[in-house]
């Protein structure tokens, strides 16, 4: 064997979805892994986690289905969203369809159970071990060693390992450790809105409140809310809205009074003793966007999915991009023969510019999802996207269709939806042009 090819003693940081995932990909190809984990384990401590469901797309879907996950979560769990549906203040709805042309979708999947089926798939490779509560206090990056506290027991103990993978989320704290190098690149952007989850039921005779074959949102220009379906017959609601608005909802009265004004479809849906309960039982999350370069140190130490790259919910591509980066890592491995020098600093140039666009995507489509969506133009630009993609299914592919429905660098997403603005806004020109020329022509003859 050689020194390239060898046996990695692997450590992962976080075992959440990403971290989880990396674990199968490293133990598929035989290396030692061993995965440490802050929270307890959720298969045995039940935990409310994350509100936020998630929505599975195409790059999800592909990592999943390397190790043998696609069809239990997505033909067997997951629920398939065909599009948005629009609540109108009056209770009009209004359905804008994802891929009319090739009739792909996305899948709500509850990320408890998605989280649970990647550590007992993870437990099901030899040499993988997975150790929960174990919180990670110092860390030299360069000698790839590590200081671990068990919370429980609060015993300390020492780790080395040839590979520092930091799968610990957007409050990274491998890349805390990170930061303090030279020629470390790093912003972070709280956006000045949060949220609360808002649990919808089942109906009284226990179906579907409203469509499950949608992402349900209700666009109020500076807020909105969504709702996503859950296999209990469920919705799992968040209302997203500045601080300033959502510190004014302080009593039930307000709380109630601004939903009947604002949503006043899905507060019978909800309950009004619901509502006020959920609302005041947890204080507003925040939202946070994190873009850094490069994702490694050497040859020992990494970073992947939110700890490189976190980004507000509002493109769903959060777990897609970080399972994503799972998917590029592993090729990478098997172009480089699993030799780190070459495998890290390849990661770093593949993937940093590509992290960065999508983050900038999920801003911009909080504003299209909470506002755009309402407006004539966006209405009007959907129209030619779906003529043009009817027409030209292999050429025109929509922005929305080269995020979710394909693997496209997502740089590549944002200069393709440039050129087709451009063609679009050459074609305008040229047929306004001519409709004036005609104008003329028989201007020129009336008054002759």
């Amino acid at each position: 064997m050689t020194d390239k090819s060898r046996k990695l003693k692997v450590a992962i940081v976080g075992g959440g979805l990403v971290g989880a995932l990396t674990a199968c990909y490293f133990a598929k190809r035989g290396h030692e892994v061993r995965v440490y984990e802050y929270r307890a384990d959720i298969r045995v401590e039940d935990s409310r986690g994350q509100s936020i469901d998630l929505a599975l797309s195409t790059r999800g879907r592909e990592a999943l289905r390397e190790v043998g996950l696609e069809d239990l979560l997505v033909n067997r769990h997951g629920i398939p969203m065909r599009g948005r549906m629009i609540h109108e203040r009056d209770g009009t709805l209004r359905e804008i369809i994802y891929d009319s042309v090739k009739k792909n979708c996305i899948y709500s999947v509850s990320r408890k159970y998605l989280n649970e089926v990647l550590l007992n798939a993870a437990e099901t490779y030899p040499g993988l071990e997975l150790h929960f509560n174990e919180k990670l206090v110092d860390v030299d990056l360069d000698r790839g060693k590590m200081k671990l506290l068990n919370t429980r027991t609060k015993v300390t103990s020492n780790v080395e390992a040839d590979l520092i993978v930091g799968a610990d989320g957007a409050y990274s704290t491998v890349r805390k450790s990170m930061i303090k190098r030279p020629l470390f690149d790093f912003s972070q952007t709280y956006i000045e809105h949060g949220y609360i989850e808002i649990y919808i039921p089942p109906s009284r005779d226990n179906d579907f409140a409203m469509s499950d074959g949608n992402l349900h949102i209700w666009p109020r220009g500076e807020f909105m809310m969504i709702a996503l379906p859950n296999e209990d017959r469920s919705f799992t609601g968040n209302l997203f809205a500045p601080f300033e608005t959502l510190r004014a909802l302080d009593t039930p009265e307000n709380l109630l009074n601004f939903y009947e004004d604002q949503f006043p479809d899905v507060l019978p849906l909800i309950g009004r003793e619901k509502l006020v309960k959920d609302f005041f039982s947890s204080e507003p999350k925040t939202l946070i966007s994190i873009k850094c370069k490069p994702y490694h140190v050497g040859k020992t130490a990494l970073i992947i999915g939110d700890a490189a790259h976190a980004m507000v919910p509002f493109y769903a591509q959060g777990m897609n991009a970080g399972f994503e980066d799972v998917i590029i890592l592993d090729k990478l491995m098997e172009l480089y023969d699993s030799d780190l020098s070459k495998v890290l600093p390849a990661f770093s140039e593949t993937r940093c510019q590509n992290a960065h666009a999508i983050c900038d995507l999920a801003m911009y489509n909080y504003v299209e999802m909470r506002d755009l969506v309402r407006k004539k133009s966006f209405i009007l630009r959907k129209y030619f996207d779906t003529v043009l993609y009817w027409l030209f299914p292999n050429t025109w592919l929509p922005l929305y269709s080269t995020v979710h429905f394909s693997r496209m660098t997502f740089r590549d997403c944002i200069e393709n939806r440039a050129w087709q603005d451009k063609i679009i806004g050459q074609s305008l020109w040229l047929t306004g042009a001519g409709l004036l020329a005609i104008v003329s022509v028989f201007t020129k003859k009336w008054f002759s």
